[in-house]
């Protein structure tokens, strides 16, 4: 036990006393639960009893804390001899405050991998090239090296012909972001595919080239990736690979070029000839929406979000590059005609379609069981609009809830809505892929489809104890939350998923703590359970200021481990604080 001296007033001085963690009351009735059977036997019953372990689990966590090293004491709760003593309470207060040891999700992959990837979410990045905003920030390959170390599975690059036109550049057309070179992103992208996931890395392509430079890309491509490149072995697929079969491979997703063979032969070519270089020279290509053909007056898209097109106008696209479209493993389609009509199932093959998050707005107000039917063997990408450009991000849940598998985010936009997707592909060990919903992947003998607007029964019932938090006193300065005495921390805690569901709640403030105990419990009654995220955020109450951010998570709810868990912290970007930890205990019913 320490104390903290503060300033005040100049001249004075005030100390406070800054006591160690000591174990709340529910940790101390397990404690004296688990000391009822002797040694190994008691710590197996608590796991099993009240932490809802698995035996092979159980027989895990036993064999860690044998091993002693970050188990410290405990290790002697599970020793082998019939005279092995009893765990102290501080040892048992010890392994259940450790994240490490007891964390609130496994970090394991647990979920079937061997479907179609239409039946997975995939971890999306957006210009993933971008180092902040999207109008005039550099373009890099540093920040698609932190997308892959953060589990990314979808990195997009939009691909220029650079200033002497022999050449490809990564840049966000028609912005004054500055380019970087296509080979430092690919080279990149091989060296770090895999450094937090073995499952399949996704490159999509919006394309911007000549057919010339189309087959250069091509060649880029396969030289860089090698063996990691999959080909897929026919032209259209009518059914995606699954993650498991695809395991470190690199799959190209784009528009297949010769997509436009029909409309080049119905222009005036030679007119299209004489004019696009110096088009091209006075930065007049004009980009328009990926998905604008698929509309008619009812489902225009809006003018804002043009500058995220898969492609230039097709006017100054040259022939098919055959090396460039057999690389294609994900075709991004151009429908015709109406939403409705592209959101149509083909039978004999499979591809993705692209909606701005205006779009999905409109399309699911009117066409939302199409698109669950669509994205049902289909991909789906949701891309932000085209106003965001200080790279903030949209509420993912209206797309999760429709089945998109690509919800395409900013990782540089350090919002709420870029903590939930962080949270939310925490499940199924971080692998960066999360099984759909059964009710997002099945149709009724009548074609009916999950409703998102149905009004719908509570499902489950999660029950969430706030015990106490520590580790600020290690990560942070004395004065960084207030200059004259210890913090005054509350915490929140809420659900984020649909409408019915979503809810935020608050513990009492804790003055002069930096050991809070709240020791609170909240109930959250959930209708969507399987789409559910548990958000924890702590805050540091001023009287007369902004409260200050004391660590955030969110966490699937379906992932939560039962039982008293040690939940760790997050500071705004999502990196993990080094010691900042809340003692909770989940129960889900």
């Amino acid at each position: 036990m320490g104390s903290y001296a503060y300033r005040y007033c100049m001249c004075f001085t005030r100390k406070f006393r800054s006591p160690d963690a000591h174990p709340p009351p529910g940790v101390r009735a397990a404690h004296a639960a688990a000391g009822a059977a002797h040694g190994d036997d008691g710590l197996r019953r608590f796991l099993a009893d009240v932490q809802r372990e698995d035996p092979a689990e159980a027989d895990r966590v036993l064999a860690a804390l044998a091993g002693g090293g970050a188990a410290g004491g405990i290790a002697r709760f599970v020793g082998r001899s019939p005279a092995a003593a009893l765990p102290t309470l501080d040892d048992f207060f010890g392994f259940l405050f450790s994240p490490d040891l007891n964390p609130p999700i496994s970090n394991k992959v647990h979920q079937d991998m061997s479907a179609p990837i239409s039946h997975y979410y995939v971890f999306t990045g957006h210009n993933s090239y971008l180092t902040g905003n999207q109008l005039n920030s550099d373009s890099s390959d540093v920040p698609i090296i932190a997308a892959l170390q953060n589990g990314v599975r979808v990195i997009e690059l939009d691909m220029w012909p650079n200033s002497a036109k022999d050449c490809v550049d990564i840049l966000h057309g028609g912005t004054l972001t500055a380019p970087v070179e296509i080979m430092r992103c690919l080279k990149s992208i091989k060296e770090y595919a895999f450094c937090a996931s073995t499952y399949p890395l996704v490159i999509t392509l919006e394309d911007h080239l000549t057919a010339d430079l189309q087959a250069k890309v091509a060649g880029m491509i396969t030289e860089t990736f090698g063996d990691l490149l999959y080909v897929p072995s026919s032209d259209t697929l009518n059914e995606f690979p699954s993650p498991e079969a695809l395991m470190k491979r690199i799959i190209i997703s784009t528009k297949p070029p010769q997509e436009f063979r029909e409309f080049l032969k119905a222009q005036d070519n030679q007119k299209i000839g004489g004019n696009t270089d110096k088009l091209a020279e006075e930065g007049n290509l004009r980009r328009i929406d990926s998905n604008a053909d698929d509309s008619d007056g009812k489902d225009d898209p809006d003018d804002e979000d043009d500058e995220e097109s898969e492609e230039e106008d097709p006017k100054f696209q040259q022939d098919t590059a055959c090396e460039y479209r057999k690389l294609i493993t994900i075709h991004a389609g151009k429908p015709k005609g109406h939403l409705k009509d592209a959101l149509k199932v083909d039978p004999d093959k499979v591809r993705r379609l692209s909606l701005s998050e205006t779009q999905l707005t409109k399309a699911t107000a009117s066409h939302g069981a199409d698109i669950i039917r669509f994205t049902q063997k289909n991909i789906l990408r949701i891309y932000p609009k085209g106003t965001r450009i200080n790279s903030s991000n949209y509420d993912p849940m209206k797309a999760w809830t429709h089945g998109a598998q690509m919800v395409a985010f900013n990782m540089q936009g350090h919002d709420k809505s870029l903590r939930l997707m962080q949270g939310f592909f925490r499940a199924n060990g971080g692998c960066g892929y999360v099984k759909k919903p059964d009710f997002l992947l099945k149709t009724g003998p009548n074609g009916e489809v999950f409703d998102p607007k149905a009004s719908l029964p509570v499902k489950k019932t999660l029950k969430v104890k706030v015990y106490m938090g520590d580790g600020w006193r290690m990560d942070f300065s004395k004065t960084h939350f207030d200059a004259f005495s210890p913090p005054d921390f509350y915490a929140r805690v809420g659900i984020a998923g649909v409408r019915a569901d979503c809810v935020m709640k608050k513990t009492r403030t804790i003055e002069d703590q930096w050991v809070p105990v709240w020791g609170e419990e909240f109930t959250f009654p959930l209708t969507v359970p399987e789409l559910a995220l548990l958000r924890v955020e702590v805050q540091e109450y001023d009287m007369s200021e902004k409260h200050d951010f004391g660590g955030q998570t969110c966490l699937p709810v379906m992932e939560l481990k039962q039982g008293i868990r040690a939940v760790p912290l997050h500071d705004r970007k999502g990196n993990r604080y080094k010691s900042v930890r809340l003692l909770m205990r989940f129960e889900l019913i």
